[in-house]
């Protein structure tokens, strides 16, 4: 990628790699069909239509606002530039818009590789423990906690939607609904298996433990994509549950669980005091969870991910996290790695989720490797 440091790119050098990269003619042409569109009679005849036809040109308008701005400052940096070369003393003001414009420019190239129908979209997040008892359960409120502070650094909204803990401490599943610009789009790349290497703190002799949890990550899709469900396909069961709501819950059957029969997918929702809002949150969970496995049919992975996605547990893991004997959190797809595991279980994983997306973004195949012993 083109870099505004190197003295031998200028704005414009960078501005025509961007251009072609991210076909930004073919956008403003896509855009100007819609504007004449949005201008002609009848175009509003039926809201539900039109609201569709905008909301799927969305990330093609958002992607080009974004460029037009740093095009504009980026033309500003670019004049300064050629300034300070005449001038030495005003090279202490270009450093500091360098660095300004880099990071923008990093955050165009990324959200600009967001051009999947749902990546727009908020998303379904659920963790749930795998192989290790009370380590794999403490192992899956860590990453709970990591995905809620990445959310709240990014200014996403949070919604606990379904949670089971363990009578021993942590979590053996639980379900958030994570709402903002880009929330599926960015944590897709958290779907898989992930390891925690440690010296327990269940283990009177201090002995290092591996715990394993696996991460889903769904869209909640709107009415601009269909999912049809029979509704001979489904069963609904309702059951009591004691999450946040107390007696309230325990007394009355609240909690609300949808399973498809034909692929054997479920969900369910039991944080809500209303069933009826449990019902809701457990059908959207429902067709999110279609949604995503007939997105992977067509990427031709579902054999991998669903059909034979293999137990929570070694040599199915997709990013593995070291805090002993060494410190290290590595992504064996992308190889992005990181010494700093703290800052990453704190929710500091935008490294892992841009090395993801420039991956798929360039076509490579997201197959996790045979894992090495670490």
């Amino acid at each position: 990628m083109p870099r505004l440091g190197d003295a031998s790119i200028t704005w414009s050098a960078a501005c025509a790699f961007y251009e072609t990269l991210f076909d930004i003619a073919g956008k403003r042409v896509e855009r100007d069909k819609f504007n004449n569109e949005q201008a002609a009679p009848g175009f509003w005849d039926n809201p539900d239509k039109a609201q569709k036809r905008i909301a799927a040109l969305k990330p093609t308008t958002t992607t080009l606002k974004i460029y037009e701005e740093l095009d504009k400052a980026l033309g500003d940096v670019e004049v300064l530039n050629e300034m300070a070369a005449e001038d030495p003393s005003l090279a202490s003001e270009l450093e500091p818009e360098l660095d300004v414009r880099e990071k923008e420019m990093d955050a165009f190239e990324l959200r600009s590789m967001l051009s999947g129908a749902a990546d727009s979209y908020n998303a379904f997040l659920r963790v749930q423990a795998g192989a290790g008892g009370a380590e794999a359960c403490d192992w899956a409120q860590m990453l709970m906690r990591m995905y809620a502070r990445w959310a709240e650094r990014g200014g996403y909204k949070v919604e606990l939607l379904d949670e089971v803990r363990s009578e021993e401490g942590g979590l053996r599943s639980g379900t958030v609904k994570i709402e903002g610009d880009n929330a599926y789009g960015y944590l897709q790349s958290e779907t898989g298996v992930h390891r925690l290497v440690r010296i327990s703190p269940f283990d009177s002799n201090s002995r290092r433990q591996t715990s394993f949890a696996a991460v889903d990550v769904t869209p909640e899709i709107d009415d601009t994509i269909f999912i049809d469900i029979k509704p001979d396909d489904l069963v609904r069961q309702t059951f009591r549950s004691g999450g946040p709501g107390g007696q309230h819950q325990n007394k009355t059957e609240s909690g609300v669980r949808y399973i498809h029969t034909p692929t054997g997918v479920a969900a369910e929702s039991r944080t809500e005091r209303s069933q009826h809002k449990n019902d809701d949150n457990a059908m959207k969970m429902l067709k999110a969870r279609l949604y995503k496995i007939e997105e992977m049919k067509r990427r031709a992975e579902v054999e991998k991910a669903y059909d034979d996605k293999g137990e929570v547990s070694w040599g199915n893991q997709i990013r593995n996290s070291v805090m002993q004997p060494y410190t290290m959190v590595k992504d064996n797809r992308t190889d992005e790695q990181t010494a700093q595991v703290n800052a990453v279980l704190d929710g500091d994983i935008d490294s892992f989720i841009q090395a993801y997306l420039r991956q798929k973004a360039a076509g490579k195949a997201l197959v996790t490797k045979t894992p090495s012993d670490d």
